[in-house]
């Protein structure tokens, strides 16, 4: 065993899995604080529900419209049904169809924001075909919750145009339209109505994500120091109690 302690060979698998064990220490470490920071967040998110609605005025006050994302809403305007948007393979309830976007101009100010109304299902026969939704002409009163932007999918395309989208950036359809969009959507939260479905998933922060990664890190890390302890310390010393080297 001393004999072995002296090789090259052995420093040199010794510093590898020392390496390799301290970085999986400390990329299970790092899954632990993402994981502890989302718990935060979800729970400032929560808190939010208690705060008091939010009104046309609070949210066109506000500089940074992040700053009130997930707080309740209830938001006066007129329909910008010209520029409605189905947003496509939108999952709800275990069917896929689209997202129907549609823009609210706010009542007391210029300001406008993306509405996700609601979803409706997709015609498999012919993709160009969609669902009748009723949009009024008249002013509307809608209660929701501050979202981010519509999730954006995969897509080869760049600049999108068209009812039919894959994706909705903001900032190009504000271009495109000549609207003058907050940086945050309204996620519409009324009972289903107007042919809309509205049985929104809670927000995931994918919390359990990073604790299944931590595992697998600490996992991977004790199982390099168990395989290194056992090839390389207790496997030669049994080996040289066994045969003995000849004096």
């Amino acid at each position: 065993m001393t004999l072995r302690l002296r090789t090259p060979r052995f420093w040199l698998i010794t510093l590898a899995a020392l390496v390799v064990a301290g970085s999986t220490f400390s990329l299970g470490q790092w899954q632990l604080r993402r994981a502890a920071q989302k718990e935060a967040l979800q729970s400032a998110i929560g808190a939010r529900d208690n705060l008091p609605l939010l009104d046309n005025r609070g949210l066109t006050a506000e500089k940074n419209p992040v700053n009130v994302l997930h707080r309740q809403a209830i938001l006066k305007g007129t329909w910008r049904a010209e520029h409605t948007v189905y947003l496509d393979n939108r999952p709800m309830g275990g069917k896929t169809g689209f997202f129907v976007v549609t823009p609210l101009a706010l009542d007391g100010s210029e300001q406008v924001i993306l509405v996700q109304r609601g979803w409706v299902p997709r015609d498999f026969t012919d993709r160009t075909r969609l669902a009748p939704i009723a949009t009024p002409s008249a002013p509307v009163t809608i209660r929701g919750r501050i979202a981010p932007p519509p999730s954006k999918l995969y897509a080869f395309k760049g600049v999108e145009s068209g009812r039919i989208r894959q994706n909705l950036d903001i900032a190009a359809f504000s271009a495109q339209t000549g609207l003058p969009l907050l940086d945050v959507s309204l996620l519409q939260l009324d009972a289903a109505s107007e042919g809309l479905l509205r049985e929104w998933a809670a927000p995931n922060l994918g919390v359990d994500k990073h604790y299944g990664y931590a595992f697998q890190w600490f996992g991977l890390c004790g199982l390099v120091l168990i395989l290194f302890t056992w090839f390389q310390l207790i496997l030669p010393l049994r080996t040289k109690l066994r045969f003995p080297l000849p004096r």
